[in-house]
């Protein structure tokens, strides 16, 4: 399926919901973003805490290239109503005014994306610095991490590398993603003040990390349109 094609689905899937919201007068579901080390299995934990919430997954390679084309940006965009655009056009009004300014045509894209992500709601977004984007007040922020000597073991497994090459591919990520958020964002990736959670994988079984953002979505302050229902989860 391409990309556009991909892009026309999802807003058909992002009405469909809308519809059965407004009818139900039910407010959209919770947003997750998703950051990494290279090597944490962060994307794997990313796609187990979509299919156990039942909500959409949104990697950065998806998001990275609707956000350089203006025209699937500006499609994206066109599903939300009136309403939802102009929260997310004083969003980056904000954003530009208070946090950051950004000159850069392809961040104003992102931003746009992942900011129509978050508006429909019931997503888990990796990557992308989506946790410097959206509402802190409104988002699950979360970060996985591990030793870089488990993070190298796991690369080298998942890409059928040396452990050498491994460990070549996880500093150039980590330094590119670093440049990244530096440059755009203007923090260090690292730092625990821009996450709600930050998990190291190295010890603690997937179901339970599992069980540990579940547990977070009930208790974590979020706003009553941004609260997880398990059971209408289970549901859809």
């Amino acid at each position: 399926m391409t990309l556009e094609r991909m892009i026309d689905e999802q807003a058909r899937k992002w009405q469909q919901a809308t519809d059965r919201r407004k009818k139900k007068q039910e407010p959209p579901g919770p947003v997750i973003t998703i950051s990494r080390e290279p090597g944490s299995e962060g994307h794997i934990l990313a796609q187990r805490i979509a299919e156990e919430l039942k909500i959409d997954l949104f990697d950065r390679e998806i998001i990275h290239q609707v956000s350089k084309s203006a025209h699937m940006s500006e499609k994206v965009v066109s599903s939300l109503d009136e309403k939802e655009r102009s929260l997310l056009e004083n969003w980056i009004q904000f954003l530009k005014t208070s946090r950051w300014f950004w000159g850069d045509e392809y961040v104003h894209h992102l931003t746009k994306v992942i900011g129509t992500i978050g508006e429909h709601g019931n997503a888990v977004i990796l990557g992308r610095g989506a946790n410097m984007v959206l509402p802190p007040e409104e988002t699950l922020r979360v970060r996985f991490i591990a030793p870089l000597e488990v993070r190298i073991q796991n690369i080298a497994k998942e890409q059928n590398i040396s452990q050498e090459k491994a460990k070549k591919y996880i500093i150039k990520e980590e330094s590119d993603r670093k440049a990244f958020i530096r440059k755009y964002f203007h923090v260090d990736i690292d730092d625990p003040v821009n996450y709600d959670m930050v998990i190291n994988t190295q010890l603690i079984d997937p179901d339970k990390i599992i069980t540990m953002i579940k547990e977070a979505l009930k208790f974590r302050k979020l706003p009553a349109r941004r609260r997880f229902d398990q059971k209408s989860a289970d549901k859809e």
